[in-house]
């Protein structure tokens, strides 16, 4: 496999082509400006402000401008450590501006991790607001001279005072090339140690025309951002898709169930389109309120991890358009989307999207044949360049010729569609036969009193292995193990029905929603 190095920024750039500067972020923001100049591009439902395509034109030059006051440009990188805010997206772009790289970082880590990521990537300035005021300062331990820049909810604060004093917005500093890096964004660490996956101009670019060709995003959409921003899905499904198609973007700071369906069933916002984790879902479907108010029609999408059938079946009940989507940190969040015509398997999640070459292959990377598990492979502009200064691990993950080895264990069916049947690392084998925990989990997802599950192998001095399922009932709902694993062995394989159920109150989810697996192992040993 070939060992690809991290981009570095380099002393001297050369000038990039007229096709390079027309694709350049600020291209398609400068276009909806100059076409919808007044027409809102973002809203903040938190505090109620709104800007427009040409406010938000003048707010990012303006940034870029202070940027390179503070002596950032080309390469270097920026941190933003934030809840969900309009001003994400501001740092985002006016990087692009100046060929600067952002770096959204995880807010729900410990001090101690978020040092250890900023170490990794060493930046240079960062942005950030109240609530991780502390953890921002925290920083400069390592880089005393770690520029900081706060924001707050109200009009007089550093970011601010700096957009407002900044020269008169001029052109483009620095045109991007497609190779350039623009975003690195961490991966969650379930499976080991946060990586930077350094994302360009191009990889960005073809990420987001996946996101709208499988949304079918356009001026008139409307999405709904709840989604860490600091993740592909934050970003891309479909905030950053509707900016680059003139639509209007409303940000949630972050995810409250009963105030995200209030939402939804709100005319006058108009929501087209939304994206969440099947425990968004869960939890939104678990609320009172889920029965009796009017949702429209609009495009909810749903991914992360494996989605439950009983929950697309709820939620499609209920009118609302539920669409399984698959992504990764490596190669952006929209890879493989569900067709309209659906599919009746359990696990499948759809079709590879505009940019996206997906394949089965064994151990030996040899596709294997239609209807066969194997591990799912990916290649297309939309896959990252590397791991930030970790050449090793990029060569574990890249071939040579370009394909990105996801981890997943995956089918495809005589129809196309593509089925993630689960990690491959969180199969157990029990009694000489393969147990995928997803396929467990989704059974439980059927039961109507269960909102999350989560399904691991365990020693057994029997079989090897066995399968331990925690679960969390819904509120004011009791059940007991038995009634769960009678449940089970109606729907499942003996060998498949987990030996021990354990309930909970909450089960461990990263800041995406996430259930983070390796938490309830570590239990374990």
């Amino acid at each position: 496999m070939a060992t690809v190095s991290p981009i570095r920024p380099t002393a001297r750039h050369t000038a990039t082509s007229e096709r390079e500067a027309a694709a350049s972020p600020i291209g398609w923001i400068d276009y909806q400006a100059r076409r919808v100049p007044d027409k809102t591009a973002i809203t903040e439902l938190s505090t109620g402000r709104s800007r427009s395509y040409a406010e938000l034109r003048d707010r990012i030059t303006r940034l870029a401008r202070h940027l390179t006051v503070l002596g950032i440009g080309r390469g270097d990188r920026i941190a933003v450590l934030s809840h969900n805010s309009a001003n994400v997206f501001e740092v985002m772009y006016a990087c692009a501006h100046i060929g600067a790289i952002m770096v959204p970082m995880n807010w729900r880590l410990s001090p101690h991790e978020l040092r250890a990521i900023a170490r990794d990537f060493a930046p240079s300035a960062v942005f950030f607001d109240p609530d991780n005021a502390e953890a921002a300062a925290g920083l400069t331990e390592d880089a005393p001279r770690l520029h900081q820049v706060s924001w707050d909810d109200g009009v007089d604060n550093a970011y601010e005072r700096a957009i407002a004093a900044a020269a008169e917005p001029a052109s483009a500093i620095h045109r991007a090339a497609e190779t350039d890096p623009w975003v690195i964004i961490y991966t969650s660490g379930t499976t080991g140690q946060p990586k930077g996956a350094v994302h360009t101009l191009r990889s960005v670019t073809a990420n987001l025309e996946n996101s709208a060709f499988a949304g079918n995003v356009h001026a008139d959409s409307v999405a709904l951002t709840v989604l860490p921003t600091f993740h592909v899905a934050g970003l891309h499904l479909y905030a950053n898709a509707a900016l680059m198609h003139g639509g209007t973007v409303l940000i949630a700071k972050t995810f409250d169930p009963a105030e995200t369906l209030r939402l939804f069933a709100d005319t006058a916002l108009g929501i087209t389109h939304f994206c969440g984790v099947p425990a968004h879902y869960q939890f939104m479907a678990a609320d009172p309120d889920f029965q009796h108010l009017d949702l429209p029609p609009l495009l909810a999408t749903v991914g992360g991890s494996p989605v439950p059938a009983a929950m697309i079946r709820t939620w499609r009940d209920r009118g609302v358009n539920m669409m399984p989507i698959y992504g990764a940190t490596e190669a952006g969040s929209s890879l493989l989307a569900m067709p309209p015509r659906g599919s009746s398997g359990t696990a499948a999640i759809g079709i590879p999207l505009r940019h996206v070459e997906a394949t089965i292959r064994d151990d030996s990377g040899t596709e294997v044949a239609v209807g066969e598990v194997g591990e799912l492979w990916l290649r297309g502009p939309m896959t990252m360049h590397s791991y930030w200064g970790k050449p090793e691990e990029t060569a574990k993950a890249l071939t040579e010729d370009g394909l990105l080895r996801t981890g997943d264990a995956a089918s495809v069916d005589p129809d196309g569609i593509f089925h993630i049947v689960d990690r491959w690392k969180d199969m157990y084998i029990s009694g000489g036969e393969n147990v995928y925990p997803a396929e467990v989990e989704n059974v439980l997802y059927q039961h109507p009193d269960i909102v999350l599950a989560s399904v691991i192998g365990i020693p057994d001095t029997k079989w090897g292995e066995t399968g331990k399922a925690y679960v969390v009932p819904a509120d004011g709902r009791t059940v007991e193990s038995e009634q769960l694993r009678a449940w089970c062995r109606e729907r499942l394989a003996p060998y498949k029905v987990p030996s021990q159920i354990e309930f909970r109150t909450d089960l461990p989810r990263n800041a995406t929603g996430k259930i983070v697996k390796n938490k309830l192992r570590n239990e374990q040993a």
